[in-house]
């Protein structure tokens, strides 16, 4: 288990809404942090130790992120970092990353004013339930589709919201 870490950054592009095959909300998105320095010999401003953090939100937060947030929004996020492993496809090697695990996040006022609404739950589910019958209707597959037990420990919750749906 890791310790919680707070990241303040801008997103560097729109947030990606998906839905696994059980129709629990993933949101994927890059918070990019740096720091800002002032050479002494010029005065002028640059940024330092740059770093681009790949991150993904479940559930509900998913839905909300996408919903409020979008490219170049300053955000601050509390999360956790998770090692993210896989066989690549090609290769056959295995890869691994690391990742943040959103558990809150929200604009910085810093520099920007937000209006917050209560959004109501299960909006997105409405959504994946059509789309997924549009799907279906056309032949189409849906690319996040989990099998087998991944799937059934997903649709019991098993999951929780610790481990991602897939």
């Amino acid at each position: 288990m890791s310790s919680t870490m707070t990241l303040t950054g801008r997103l560097t592009a729109p947030p990606e809404l998906r839905f696994s095959a059980s129709g629990v909300a993933v949101a994927a998105f890059t918070i990019v942090t740096s720091r800002r320095v002032k050479d002494p010999a010029s005065g002028e401003w640059s940024d330092a130790d740059t770093t681009y953090w790949d991150c993904k939100a479940f559930k509900q937060l998913a839905e909300n992120i996408c919903e409020s947030l979008d490219k170049g929004v300053e955000v601050i996020a509390v999360g956790r970092a998770v090692q993210e492993s896989w066989e690549d496809k090609q290769s056959g090697q295995k890869r691994s990353k690391i990742a943040v695990r959103i558990d809150s996040i929200g604009p910085s006022l810093r520099s920007a004013t937000a209006k917050v609404t209560k959004s109501s739950s299960g909006q997105g589910q409405q959504q994946y339930r059509e789309a997924r019958a549009q799907s279906s209707q056309q032949g189409r597959e849906d690319p996040w589709a989990t099998s087998g037990a991944a799937a059934d420990a997903a649709q019991s919750g098993a999951w929780g919201s610790e481990e991602p749906p897939f």
